[in-house]
């Protein structure tokens, strides 16, 4: 009998050795195509500690820009992490700036290929997660985050409610995009 393969993660600030979790990646990236709009697609992870969200991350995105180098956070955003992360043998650079979108993560990769992703918050209910990563991961969609969060709940509302609620929200969404509300 053979055992299935485990990746093992080692925090050099700890030396300890994180399995990653055994669940599904909540991720949909665009199709392999000439880059269009803010985000390459979206994650939905399970929590705001990044080092434990990452290993099924990058094991996934590898594939897309090669062996990764480096992801680039926004610091308010996540819990404290280690600056470097051993992957499949390799340190992989974690990089936190207040600077950063606090909504996406970008996973940097050889030849400085990278992905930017939608970080759709660990307590969006399904459905409205559902809707951004859908949004997010269209081949032609070209809208910013706000707009891409704006739409998933005007989405969600036009599903569960009508009238007032529904107008405040495509007012909300018309004003994201650069209308002005009289």
């Amino acid at each position: 009998m053979t055992s299935s393969p485990h990746t093992l993660i080692a925090t050099p600030s700890t030396s300890t050795v994180i399995e990653p979790p055994r669940h599904t990646l909540r991720l949909r990236l665009k199709p392999k195509a000439p880059t269009t709009g803010y985000v390459d697609g979206a994650w939905w992870p399970r929590s705001r500690d990044l080092a434990a969200e990452l290993p099924a991350l990058l094991a996934v995105l590898a594939i897309r820009p090669g062996r990764i180098e480096r992801v680039t956070y926004n610091l308010t955003m996540w819990e404290p992490a280690a600056r470097r992360l051993t992957f499949e043998g390799r340190t992989v650079r974690l990089e936190g700036f207040r600077s950063q979108h606090p909504d996406t993560v970008t996973v940097i990769g050889q030849g400085r290929q990278r992905l930017t992703l939608l970080v759709v918050p660990p307590e969006t209910t399904p459905a409205s997660a559902h809707d951004a990563l859908m949004t997010a991961s269209q081949r032609d969609n070209v809208d910013s985050t706000e707009a891409l969060f704006a739409l998933s709940r005007l989405t969600r509302l036009a599903a569960e409610h009508s009238g007032a609620e529904l107008m405040e929200a495509a007012t909300q969404r018309w004003e994201v995009d650069g209308g002005r509300a009289r």
